[in-house]
């Protein structure tokens, strides 16, 4: 090896922090399937980090009038969602035997993601009652009470959408919005392809939800969840539910 070799080994080391990080993965049981199902929630993890990093950004974009740096971002949003499918796909491989073999064993469960939790304050849910999964004093809860305090980001693409001529009051009802983007439709190309890519990320975002309830009901049927919730039947319940309900009304009066 030479000294640039090894100074490059060292370095891509070192810049990805890998002793650390291939040495987070601590099962709690001998199972071999254990470490799949570690593997594939930190990796989750690290993709909610960066949805919140894009969510930022697309706000931002909203914010400040940037339409093609709000297209890119949407984009990429996207793309990460199919990402975290395909991650749904390779826990489809473990079977409820081979689950059950742990699960009593597990440390925690992903009712308690705080950034999940936070992506869903950024898309609209403002339930007080989610803090009573996270103590007082952590930092957990503390970034989840932080993220009520800003707008969600349909709030941020109403602001933007007033901007360009067509108002949309935050926290206006979906009937009450709709004429008003549906006129951005008819009049303006570039709103509305911001529009039909809102309603993409809406989309991708169903597809998870629907495919984590059945991933969950394929593994665990509809006994009680790990973190005490209902669990294939409570992620059911959400899978619906659109986060941007003014956009689809649109399609109900055009």
């Amino acid at each position: 090896m030479t000294a640039a070799d090894e100074a490059a080994h060292t370095a891509y080391r070192g810049y990805l922090a890998l002793d650390e990080l291939l040495e987070l993965q601590q099962p709690n049981t001998g199972e071999h399937d254990e470490l799949l199902f570690v593997i594939v929630h930190q990796v989750h993890e690290l993709w909610f980090k960066q949805l919140l990093h894009e969510f930022a950004e697309l706000a931002r974009a909203f914010e400040e009038g940037e339409p093609g740096a709000a297209l890119r971002t949407i984009g990429r949003l996207i793309a990460i969602v199919r990402v975290t499918l395909r991650q749904i796909d390779v826990l489809d491989t473990l079977t409820p035997g081979q689950f059950v073999r742990f699960r009593d064993d597990l440390g925690g469960s992903g009712f308690y993601s705080a950034q999940f939790r936070e992506i869903e304050v950024v898309l609209g849910r403002r339930d007080p009652g989610v803090f009573d999964k996270f103590p007082e004093g952590t930092s957990d809860r503390e970034r989840l009470i932080t993220a009520m305090t800003r707008p969600p980001l349909f709030d941020s693409f109403a602001g933007y959408l007033t901007a360009q001529g067509f108002p949309v009051l935050p926290g206006e009802s979906p009937e009450t919005a709709a004429p008003s983007i549906a006129k951005a439709y008819r009049e303006d190309g570039v709103v509305a392809q911001l529009c039909e890519r809102m309603v993409d990320l809406d989309q991708i975002f169903t597809e998870w939800r629907y495919r984590h309830s059945t991933m969950a009901r394929r593994i665990i049927g509809d006994k009680t969840g790990t973190g005490g919730s209902s669990g294939a039947v409570y992620l059911r319940r959400g899978v619906f539910t659109p986060l941007f309900p003014a956009l689809w009304e649109v399609r109900n009066i055009t």
